[in-house]
């Protein structure tokens, strides 16, 4: 008897390879992607406004990279001792207002720069409620201002598909080659409500699946469907029942690697997965003549692989190895 139902994602007709740069933006759980990118070597800039949940506030960000659009001072407010930019996580938040804008700002510009000459969008949408200010404006955190101070609506279809398909055309406009990857975020806003949190994942998953079926160089990887489908059991998610837990992210890596990424790049990621796990690897002699002909051999891996991949930046690596 079957207690479980799995499923593969379908293999994309276009694949990552190592040499490509992503762009990545969205919510938490695009994070622990791009953790997971980083690791293999890829070049990856991630959230650079911070985490972002709803499609309105990425699609600005998006907006505010393609046109270097800086953030003025007037547009921070003060609360809880911070300066704060409604456009931005509160990782930026500062009690020195000058080097709140200069942060933002500074990430603005490499975004601006990167966005350009990307490979690869990978975007995650967590959430279609939007919380907005008194005169409409969306907020992408609210900073841990009083919820009187806002109001809560659920995004229609509509207004999610128009705001990333101006998304989508400014994108083409500076990078016609780019290409996109949207996926739902497996993360549970339950503090929407069950049901509520059900018909928003219900608006998101609607409006990327008819981007990624009206558009060539648009994409949709299942995330969502392999944490609540396939997985589908509460092991698979943190103490707090909301997050995915380590296993469930190792499994949609799993997943994600084989039905994105180049065939030959995989077999790098296997080679460089060696590099870390030697890196990582605590010895019980660290003097002994083993481990030092251990270091020796993985060193001499480490450059063979720095010949082969000019691309890839082992410099971290080549210096740990060197040292010990």
């Amino acid at each position: 008897m079957d207690f479980h139902l799995a499923f593969t994602p379908k293999k994309f007709s276009t694949t990552i390879r190592h040499f490509d740069k992503l762009l990545l933006i969205g919510s938490c759980f695009t994070e622990n992607i791009g953790t997971k990118l980083r690791q293999h070597k890829f070049s990856v800039l991630e959230n650079p406004n911070g985490i972002l949940f709803n499609p309105i506030s990425i699609a600005s960000s998006v907006h505010s990279y393609i046109s270097n659009q800086p953030t003025k001072e007037g547009e921070l407010f003060f609360q809880n001792e911070c300066w704060n930019s409604w456009d931005h996580h509160s990782r930026f938040s500062h009690p020195d207002k000058s080097i709140c804008i200069k942060e933002i700002n500074d990430s603005t510009l490499a975004a601006s720069d990167f966005i350009v000459t990307a490979d690869w969008i990978f975007i995650t949408v967590g959430s279609a409620f939007v919380y907005e200010l008194e005169n409409k404006q969306v907020v992408a955190n609210c900073h841990k201002v009083p919820t009187d101070k806002f109001s809560k609506r659920l995004l229609k279809i509509e207004e999610v598909t128009a705001a990333f398909e101006t998304m989508l055309d400014e994108i083409s406009k500076v990078n016609p080659s780019a290409k996109v990857i949207f996926t739902v975020s497996p993360v549970r806003h339950l503090r929407e409500g069950f049901i509520e949190n059900n018909r928003s994942k219900a608006v998101l998953i609607q409006s990327v699946h008819h981007l990624s079926d009206s558009r060539d160089n648009v994409f949709y990887f299942p995330a969502y469907e392999l944490v609540i489908d396939d997985l589908r059991d509460y092991r698979f998610y943190a103490e707090d029942m909301v997050h995915p837990n380590y296993a469930a992210t190792n499994y949609v890596w799993e997943k994600f690697v084989p039905a994105c990424i180049d065939e030959d790049t995989q077999i790098l990621m296997k080679e460089i997965n060696i590099i870390n796990a030697a890196r990582n690897h605590k010895p019980f002699q660290p003097t002994s003549e083993l481990h030092k002909k251990f270091l020796e051999t993985h060193l001499q891996k480490l450059l063979t692989l720095s010949k082969m991949y000019p691309y890839i930046n082992f410099n971290e690596e080549l210096t740990y190895f060197r040292g010990k």
